[in-house]
């Protein structure tokens, strides 16, 4: 119970950044809204009574797809040169026009290439957000509830993506840009009300900034705890100085060999790898298709919609117990679970090939719902949060950007080929490979992954 009530996002004392978290997961909230998007709105601009005066080809669906992966490459390289010269709250701004932009191309489609671009702006503010928001938020948070708070960055990626399932299965496809710019314009409204996180303010050598944002984030803005206040300010103020200190030599490549870096790169590497090839983010994104190719009787786009409320339990089961259970065990859980759950899903649309398996045509979708559930609660739900607490401190921005570009990289590669091997593989043995890739991830976290629950983000 006392370990509730700590971790507990709802204490007085953690409630602004609560709200900090909320407002700026807005974008990533719109975010999804732009991914989910496109899974029924393939299959609606495919058939004869497509709402676009053109039509679109596999190669462009594969190019639609895999867009998202190649631009998030543009927003993760924008935000890792700006990030700390500029601080984490320009580059939240930032992403607030990208965004509206791309509503308004889809809105005004007239070929392809308008499609090409809005995919464009939905990669460049996930791959800005992906980088900026879990760093903004793990600068704010207190440390037992960091990991709560920045799972909420994927929590919030899934909700939008439910929306978006819906949005583009049950309103006209002119309808959605209206509703959805809604949100560019009120995550840059409420971000005014937040300050700069305290440690970049302490890095700028901006102490009043500093203490103010330290105490608004942690609501000690009364008489009665400005003494408290003082002492933990002056401890993060130290502990930053004594950081810095100990980083005053520029950054070097030798940084980036150091045992420490090179495992914290090593384990990312592993991390984005088992990310993609298992298959968990580009289900999301031809999930109709997947249903189509397995052979499930339930309506395309209502089990899309049924796994997009799948994946909001899962995140939320992993911001509930990641603080408490840890990373590991959940990146274990996940892994092995979408390793088993994809093996089965291969099996069943394999054997319904050679055997009449009607009567268990409901399979596919429970088989989904599972590997989609497990995801969620480690590979996808804490991905962001494992990722920045890899690295020591004096790498983490550069090594976060450098290993987020990779993710872009692969997500680019993943995206593109996911449709050419559903096509030219089959359902069967993409599912396969899937699940070796999973697999494989689980056996290096077995063995090398490190527990990162409670670990300082401004000491080593």
């Amino acid at each position: 119970m006392a370990t509730f009530l700590k971790n507990s996002l709802l204490q007085q004392k953690t409630r602004y950044q609560l709200l900090a978290t909320v407002i700026v997961n807005i974008i990533t909230f719109g975010h999804g809204v732009g991914v989910g998007w496109l899974s029924p709105t393939l299959t609606k601009i495919q058939t004869a009574d497509s709402p676009l005066d053109f039509e679109v080809n596999l190669a462009q669906i594969s190019w639609l797809g895999s867009m998202l992966g190649l631009d998030s490459l543009c927003g993760n390289l924008t935000i890792a040169m700006l990030i700390e010269r500029a601080g984490r709250k320009f580059c939240l701004y930032l992403m607030a026009g990208p965004y509206a932009c791309i509503w308004i191309l889809i809105y005004c489609a007239s070929n392809v290439y308008y499609l090409y671009a809005a995919r464009f702006l939905c990669g460049f503010t996930g791959g800005a957000g992906y980088l900026v928001v879990p760093i903004f938020i793990s600068e704010v948070a207190d440390s037992n509830i960091r990991g709560a708070l920045t799972s909420m960055v994927m929590l919030s990626v899934d909700l939008g993506i439910l929306a978006g399932y819906i949005l583009s299965t049950y309103l006209a496809y002119h309808v959605v840009p209206f509703l959805a710019i809604i949100l560019p314009v009120a995550y840059f409204i409420a971000n005014i009300m937040l300050p700069e996180t305290a440690p970049y303010l302490l890095k700028k050598s901006q102490l009043a900034a500093a203490e103010n944002s330290f105490r608004y984030y942690r609501n000690q803005r009364s008489a009665i705890c400005e003494q408290t206040s003082k002492v933990n300010f002056e401890e993060l103020r130290t502990a930053v100085l004594s950081q810095q200190t100990r980083n005053a030599t520029p950054l070097s490549y030798k940084d980036l060999t150091t045992k420490p870096a090179l495992k914290g790169f090593a384990a990312s590497i592993v991390l984005s790898l088992g990310y993609q090839f298992s298959g968990v983010f580009s289900f999301i994104n031809y999930m109709s298709d997947i249903f189509k190719a397995s052979g499930s009787v339930v309506d395309v786009n209502t089990a899309t919609i049924i796994i997009g409320l799948v994946q909001i339990v899962g995140v939320y089961t992993s911001t509930i117990l990641v603080d408490i259970v840890g990373r590991r065990v959940l990146m274990l859980i996940s892994t092995m679970g979408v390793g088993i759950g994809c093996i089965a899903f291969g099996c069943f649309t394999y054997l319904a090939k050679i055997y009449d398996l009607s009567d268990f045509n409901w399979l596919p979708l429970v088989l989904m719902i599972i590997i989609c559930y497990v995801a969620n609660i480690g590979l996808i739900g804490i991905f962001f949060l494992v990722l920045v607490e890899l690295f020591p401190v004096k790498i983490r921005s550069l090594a976060t950007s450098l290993s987020v570009i990779f993710l872009s990289l692969l997500v680019f590669g993943t995206l593109k080929l996911f449709p050419l091997m559903l096509h030219y593989w089959g359902i069967s043995f993409t599912m396969w490979f899937s699940a070796a890739s999973a697999l494989l991830t689980f056996f290096y976290f077995w063995l090398f992954l490190q527990e990162t629950k409670g670990k300082s983000m401004i000491e080593d």
